[in-house]
């Protein structure tokens, strides 16, 4: 008798997107899940492009430069890039359906584990606060307390001791400041003396000098 073949496995769909050969499955539902997953994530990808290009030829269009074929063009343009982000978003939305068949079967979607902790305990932390309020707090208030009576003591001190002082000081700056006002003003007449000569002295042809007054000279001037 000639021997019978068994025929072929078929492959039969358990889950959503899950395919299985013969009864053993291809992928695992967090495999099937993940795929999904990203199947979203490059339509979504898709949808941001198309919508960016869709803004770029409506800036296009609105330039006051662009017309005639131009402008027909561009709003061909725009218009297929419409009929393409209407048809993606029909997409979109049967591939969230799918995610969300997919992470509905048990062990689908599993979180990631946590990161370990390489760091400090967090009771450690919480015992420097403590330590902080109850022993170094107190210890900082108490020193900046006595820093400042010091401070206070010293303060009232000083006018005592160089009130007197200050006072020959600002009584040696007032004279000093009427010397230097003196020497100034007698610089300044020398100044002139020496610019202008005894020209500057003498009285205009045909006015007579008054009886008794008699012309500076400038060795009169100098004594």
């Amino acid at each position: 008798m000639p021997q019978q073949t068994p025929p072929p496995a078929e492959a039969t769909t358990l889950l959503p997107g899950q395919v299985t050969v013969a009864g053993n499955p291809l992928a695992s539902a967090s495999d099937v899940y993940q795929a999904f997953r990203a199947q979203r994530r490059e339509l979504g990808n898709q949808m941001d492009g198309l919508e960016s290009a869709r803004e770029d030829l409506s800036t296009q269009l609105a330039m006051p430069s662009v017309e005639g074929a131009a402008k027909t063009g561009l709003e061909q343009r725009i218009t297929a890039i419409d009929a393409r982000i209407t048809a993606l978003d029909k997409q979109i939305a049967d591939a969230d359906a799918q995610v969300a068949k997919a992470a509905a079967i048990p062990g689908a979607a599993v979180e990631p584990p946590e990161p370990p902790r390489t760091g400090p305990p967090e009771e450690a932390w919480v015992l420097g606060g403590m330590f902080i309020v109850v022993v170094l707090l107190p210890l900082s208030i108490a020193y900046a307390r006595r820093i400042w009576r010091r401070s206070a003591k010293i303060v009232t001190n000083i006018p005592k001791e160089l009130s007197e002082r200050l006072m020959r000081v600002e009584q040696t700056v007032e004279a000093s400041a009427v010397e230097i006002e003196r020497i100034g003003e007698g610089q300044r007449f020398m100044t002139r003396l020496f610019t202008e000569g005894p020209a500057a002295h003498a009285l205009p042809a045909g006015v007579s000098q008054p009886a008794g007054a008699q012309s500076r000279r400038p060795d009169d001037a100098r004594s």
